[in-house]
């Protein structure tokens, strides 16, 4: 059938056309709504600005077809094949596509507000700045896809593949990714304040930038942000408990948990205690987040160092010696700038500094410390 034949029928108010062979037809700009296209073969179709409003298009083939800024508004789409189509600025909001295949697929700046994608597979797709607001992507395979400065404002992604997908500057604020696999994707600088990521597996994943605020942790708790230049040695935490002995293991989980054969600190005597090398490691992520600022890492460090000295009954005015390691002795005056807000000059304890090769993770400082507690 040919676009000529297919649109005099239409116009006789025809509507079901099953099975339809228009591979390559052009449809440019034609008012299609309501039509029924089940399992028909539109393969390399040309679309663009095509109106295809509530049109049956389940287990239609749509592959490499062009749909820019066509209009498919409520669209049933189940198991439909849009695998290496053009969709760029097109209309989707409100439809169905469920177990739809998208891999390879351009969806830059696509409306997919409130969009059902449950299980559909968008691997490889473009979705730069797409709109997908309250949309569902349940089980989705969206591994390697760029969402970029997207809007996921209320979206679910529950046991959704983002594997090495980029959400750089990504609006996900409120957003559902409990259970995801979300190991090496890129979240710099995205907004993910109230995300859910409760059994999320962000092995790998970057943080940098990011806004985390109130979103929920892996482990369930809810993020809690470094404490303010103004509140540095402010945090008030109650002693935790320890097993009272000539030398006492320290353990807190408000600092990355040891991942070797050592403890986070060891309570000499009940007044030295040797705290063991620091990080970048946000607790509450288990990972480095920001991987090329010594600044912002040197913050991460002293705070975990505050955090393990706290759980010991002491504080940065208890600690009498300290080790800083850089991987580069040209961050030292960065690295200088914060750890100076800790330690004023008149009371600093000694201090060695030292550049290595190389870094646990790569990082580009470490910082041990010996603190004496007061009898």
């Amino acid at each position: 059938m040919d676009a000529e034949e297919l649109l005099e029928k239409y116009a006789a108010q025809q509507r079901r056309f099953h099975s339809a062979n228009l591979q390559g037809v052009d449809l440019t700009g034609r008012d299609l709504s309501g039509i029924d296209l089940y399992r028909g073969n539109l393969n390399g179709a040309d679309l663009n600005e095509a109106i295809l409003i509530k049109a049956n298009l389940w287990e239609t083939k749509l592959s490499r077809a062009s749909l820019r800024c066509a209009n498919l508004m409520q669209v049933q789409g189940g198991l439909v094949d849009l695998s290496c189509a053009d969709l760029s600025d097109a209309d989707l909001s409100y439809t169905n596509l469920r177990s739809a295949n998208l891999n390879g697929s351009d969806l830059t700046k696509v409306n997919l507000t409130q969009a059902d994608l449950t299980n559909a597979s968008l691997q490889n797709a473009n979705l730069q700045k797409a709109k997908l607001r309250g949309a569902s992507l349940e089980e989705c395979n969206l591994s390697g896809v760029n969402l970029a400065q997207a809007d996921l404002v209320g979206a679910y992604l529950g046991k959704t593949k983002l594997v090495k997908a980029c959400l750089q500057e990504a609006n996900l604020e409120r957003t559902c990714l409990s259970n995801a696999s979300l190991m090496m994707a890129n979240f710099d600088g995205a907004n993910l304040k109230k995300a859910n990521f409760t059994g999320a597996n962000i092995y790998g994943a970057s943080f940098k930038d990011a806004d985390l605020t109130g979103a929920i942790m892996p482990d369930g708790e809810v993020y809690k942000s470094i404490a303010s230049q103004a509140e540095i040695g402010k945090q008030q935490a109650s002693l935790e408990k320890v097993i009272s002995m000539t030398r006492q293991v320290i353990r807190t989980d408000k600092a990355p948990a040891p991942v070797g054969p050592y403890n986070q600190a060891i309570a000499a005597t009940g007044q030295m205690v040797f705290v063991a090398g620091q990080i970048a490691i946000d607790p509450r992520l288990g990972d480095v987040l920001y991987t090329d600022d010594v600044t912002k890492q040197t913050e991460q460090v002293m705070a975990n160092l505050e955090a393990i000295l706290t759980a010991a009954g002491a504080t940065f005015e208890n600690v009498v010696k300290t080790t800083v390691f850089l991987a580069d002795m040209n961050d030292f005056a960065a690295m200088n700038a914060v750890y100076a807000k800790y330690f004023p000059e008149d009371t600093a304890p000694a201090r060695a500094c030292v550049q290595v090769s190389r870094l646990p993770k790569n990082v580009l400082v470490e910082i041990d410390c010996i603190a004496a507690i007061n009898n």
